[in-house]
This record gives structure tokens, sequence and C-alpha cells, in this order.
């Protein structure tokens, strides 16, 4: 049972280390200068891969899909369910993958959900029929579920305040470039060679990741090459830490994590005690509103050109494109601005909120499409939305950092809102194609729902969310 002086510690421990956050300036010791203080963007860049990768695997069926229908004769009627079982797993299991990657340790768990996405990613390109194909897509998802609360934990721990929402944006762009580099290399390997070999090309991509990540990733406070400036730059500007205590000898596994029991800190708030919390639920629904409306562009899209705005296959292949452009640099400009608002001494609460609620509120303009006569006008549109909403992720990915009780519920808090989010992404492709069918093709309602769920995520982020701090222990 907690005692209520371990509580008072706990509350004490937040409060110390907010204080920075919600004071005038954001104080810390000097960024150090040159290359070899910049190890923790090397962390980025392995947080940027392992998530292209994840989403490169996760797109291969998407562009297969076609060739493989006719081999294993998949009807119309069937491929979007096999395309639907992918996010069923993936929601559900983002729960258990955030618990595990606080109790466990971002590398053992990131590399074990690697392992676990890539062999089901080859075991598609094994399948003999529907009933294979949706038990690998079940497993893919998942596998993929440790891919997004694993960078944030890792950031989290490797980046002082300052400059958590840019790393976070350069990592979340991963998804972004997974995405965009699976239609031209996918087509090409199944132009050249089969389907099969696409999958098993992509599936093996992931162990050369795996093996980059086992080598080169570690704590900050493990880390051979990490200088005392930059250890003291990323401890002192705030970055959460997690004290642990030592089991007997410090074993060391074979991922080369420190075997650790979780700090009394950790014991004394229960993962599902997470769901009390106000900010929880409105970091739950924020994302989900949000995240609703990102589908629209990753599912829904490339049809809405064609059939609302004529376009043909080549201009689709050109101009498509462009909002998925326009949305990596609204993804790095809501980092920067984040983190220059930061150093320039506005609390994190206010910084926060205006990146949020700015962000998604401008997304709306998504519902003006159906409206303007020209296409051109409707793509600019489409594709303000679109940066608009990941200019808002880059701080929708740092706000398990900020809030999380103790720096050992970061990646639970992660696991939860991203559940939520998914489980926008799993209802949104439906509720938009129930929409055209009632509405008989037309995009006007889709749309105008798409943007009032901009609005209701803006309100949300504004009132349901009240302070961005480490939330008190009860």
């Amino acid at each position: 049972m907690t005692t209520k002086p371990a509580t008072e510690g706990l509350q004490q421990k937040a409060a110390a280390e907010v204080a920075p956050a919600q004071g005038s300036a954001d104080t810390g010791p000097p960024r150090p200068r040159g290359r070899g203080h910049n190890v923790r963007w090397g962390i980025v860049a392995l947080c940027f891969g392992g998530l292209a990768v994840n989403y490169l695997d996760r797109s291969t069926l998407s562009v297969a899909l076609p060739a493989m229908s006719k081999d294993l004769h998949i009807g119309p009627e069937i491929q979007g369910f096999v395309l639907s079982a992918f996010f069923i797993t993936y929601a559900i299991c983002q729960l258990p993958a955030g618990a595990a990657l606080d109790k466990f340790g971002v590398k053992r768990v990131f590399a074990i959900g690697a392992i676990w996405w890539s062999i089901a990613t080859i075991a598609m390109g094994l399948v003999r029929g529907v009933g294979t194909l949706v038990g690998a897509r079940m497993l893919l998802g998942a596998g993929e579920a440790a891919g997004y609360p694993a960078p944030a934990k890792a950031v989290s721990r490797w980046f002082p305040r300052r400059e958590r929402t840019l790393a976070n944006s350069v990592w979340d762009n991963g998804a972004r470039v997974g995405t965009a580099i699976a239609l031209p290399l996918v087509t090409a390997i199944v132009s050249a060679f089969h389907w099969r070999a696409a999958f098993i090309v992509c599936g093996l991509l992931g162990f050369v990741w795996i093996a980059a990540w086992l080598r080169w990733y570690h704590e900050p406070e493990d880390h051979p090459k990490v200088t005392a400036a930059e250890r003291e730059y990323i401890e002192g500007g705030g970055a959460r830490f997690e004290p642990q205590k030592k089991t007997g000898d410090t074993a060391q596994d074979t991922t080369g994590d420190t075997r650790t029991e979780a700090s009394e800190d950790t014991k004394t708030l229960r993962w599902r005690d997470l769901f009390r919390y106000r900010t929880v639920w409105g970091m739950m629904l924020g994302f989900f509103c949000l995240n609703y409306v990102i589908y629209f562009f990753i599912t829904w899209f490339p049809s809405y050109l064609v059939d609302e705005r004529g376009f043909d296959l080549l201009s689709l292949g050109f101009f498509g494109t462009i909002p998925g452009l326009v949305a990596i640099l609204g993804s790095l400009a809501g980092g920067w601005t984040a983190d220059r608002l930061l150093r320039k001494g506005w609390s994190t609460t206010k910084v926060r909120k205006t990146c949020l609620i700015s962000g998604t509120l401008c997304s709306s303009v998504i519902a003006l499409a159906v409206v303007v006569p020209t296409a051109a006008g409707a793509l600019a549109l489409l594709s303000v939305s679109y940066a608009s909403l990941t200019f808002a992720t880059a701080s929708v990915a740092s706000l398990p950092a900020d809030v999380a009780p103790t720096p050992g519920h970061v990646a639970s808090l992660a696991g939860i809102q991203n559940f939520a989010s998914n489980v926008a992404g799993a209802l949104g492709p439906i509720v938009t194609g129930f929409l055209l069918a009632a509405s008989g093709g037309s995009y006007l309602v889709p749309l105008l729902v798409s943007g009032a769920l901009s609005v209701v995520g803006a309100l949300t982020y504004a009132f349901v969310i009240q302070r961005v701090e480490p939330l008190p222990i009860r």
C-alpha cells in the first residue's frame, strides 16, 4: 500500500521537475558546441529509421494488393477487411507496448517489436490464402505497436525540454517518408520479380535496422560516446531520467540493457491509475480528433482527387504528393516553433496549447475544399490542412514526456494516447465510406465532418487539458 510520505515525496519531485517549465525562462546548462556533443541527434536518426521501416512494412500490402488479389482471388469486399485487420491488433497492443517499454526499457522492447513485425512482413510473402494473410496482417499490427511509444520514450530521456519538440518532429516524419518510399520501391520489386519478393525484401530491411539499433542505441547514462558536457546539458535541461535500483550485481542481457527493478516512484502509481486524470482523457480525445483527419489523407485522399476533382493517374502521381511533402515541412516547423518559444521563456503550458490549438484549428480548412471551384484551390486547402495537423503532432508527441507523473510512465502515456488515435484511424475510413455511400459519392459531408472534428480537437486542447505539467500522484 502506498504510504503518505512516499506520495508526498513523489509530488515534491514532480514539482521540482516542472519548475523550470512553468517559470519565466527555460533554465539549464548552455548547449555544448561541436560535433562531438551531438550524440542525441544520432539517437533521433535511429528512431527516424525505425519508424520509416515500420511504415514501409505496413504500406507494402497496399501497394502490392492489386497483384496479390489476382493470385489469391481476393475480391474487393474482402480487400478492405484485410487492410483493416492491421488496426485491430495495432490499436489494442498500444497499451501493453507502452507499459512494456516503461518496465523493460526502450532498447529491448523496440528491438523485439521490430523483429516481430519484420517476421510478420516476410510471412505475408509466403501466404497461400486470405485466412493466413489476415493472420499475418494482425501479427504485423501487434509487432508495430511499439513503433510510436518507443521513440517518444527515447527522446524524453535523451533531450532537454528546449529541444524535445523538434526531436519528436524529426522521428515522427519517418512515418511520412516510409509511406512515400513504399510506392516506388514496392512497385519496382513487384514489376521486376513478384509480389512475394516485395514482402521478403521489405521484411529483411527491418533486420538491417535492428542490427543498427542494437549496435548503437544506449541510454544517455551508458552511451560510450556521450561527453560529460552533453550529458550535463541533457539532464540539467529537464530530460526525464529514471533513477532505478540495481538488482544484485547489475547483470547485462544480450541487448546491453542493465537489469533493474522498477523504481519506487513508478511502483507507486499503477498503469490503470493513469486513466483517472482529466489530462489523459484530453490527450486521448484530442489525438483521436487529429488522427481522424490525418487518416483521410492516408486512405481516401487519392480517391477524392480522382472522383471529385477529375485527376488522371499521371496527375495524381505528381500533384497527389504535394500535401505529403508540405506536411513534412509543417511537422518540422511545429517542432522548431515550440522549442524556440520555450527558449524564449514561454511556459510549457502556453507553448503546447498555442501549437496544439492553432494547428488543429487551422486544419479545419479541409471543410472548405469541397466548396472552392478549382482543383488547385482544393489542393492548396488540403495541403494547408495536412501541414497544420503535422504542425500540431510535434507537440502531441511531446505531451507524454511533459505530463507523465514519473519518468517511468512516459511510454505508458504514449501508448494510451496512440491507442485512442488509432481507434480513429480504424473508424475514420469506415465512416467516410458510409457517408460517401449515403450521399451518392459526394465528399461534402465527409469533409465537413473532418473539419468539425478539427474544431473539437482544438476545443479539447484548449479546455479539457488545463495545465501541461507532470501529473500529481494520487
